[in-house]
């Protein structure tokens, strides 16, 4: 981190972190996927807590690790901020409006509503809106992400391979690291 960086992450307070978070999780449906243009608007355009290029390395470290993509884009930005406890702080924004909800239907609501045709119906528009959200984040992230013909034709191998032959993500993560290094190392992305 540079020392005009550290200045600002140290004024960025737990509570405000917990509430970006917070609004990231309350406000956003479908996931993790679906999340990251909410936490990207949030903390490289509104707070400008991250610069792009940061921003864009977290998502891959998120990648390459298990867990839910959101909640660990959260702690690695909260921690980055704040250390141990921003992440923590970050993690339980984000988890916090989900289970809450996850709570309130699994115990209330959804015993009175599951056989309603009109929330049946809500479900199947929310499923297409779902799918919408998703693919505008990989869209933008690719935008972003890939640089050159390169980068565009690899992605479209791998995701060629992923799709035809079904192969494990792991095994997809790996060989476009591999294929990286032996491809992109002398241009030193």
């Amino acid at each position: 981190m540079q020392p005009e960086e550290t200045a600002q992450v140290q004024q960025v307070s737990l509570l405000t972190i917990f509430l970006v978070f917070l609004k990231v999780g309350a406000f956003t449906i479908g996931g993790g996927y679906a999340m990251l243009p909410v936490i990207q608007r949030e903390v490289v355009h509104r707070k400008k807590w991250l610069d792009q290029s940061v921003f864009l390395d977290s998502l891959i470290v998120t990648q390459s690790i298990p867990g839910p993509l959101a909640l660990n884009n959260a702690i690695i930005i909260g921690q980055r901020l704040r250390g141990f406890s921003g992440g923590l702080i970050a993690a339980l924004g984000v988890i916090t409006p989900p289970i809450l909800v996850i709570l309130a239907v699994a115990s209330f609501l959804f015993p009175y509503f599951r056989h309603n045709i009109y929330v049946q119906a809500v479900f199947y528009g929310l499923r297409p809106a779902v799918v919408a959200l998703i693919t505008a984040a990989a869209l933008n992230l690719a935008r972003e992400l890939l640089r050159g013909w390169g980068s565009a034709i690899l992605t479209a191998v791998l995701l060629a391979a992923s799709l035809l032959f079904e192969i494990h993500p792991i095994a997809i993560m790996l060989g476009g690291g591999l294929i990286g290094l032996v491809i992109f190392w002398k241009w030193k992305v």
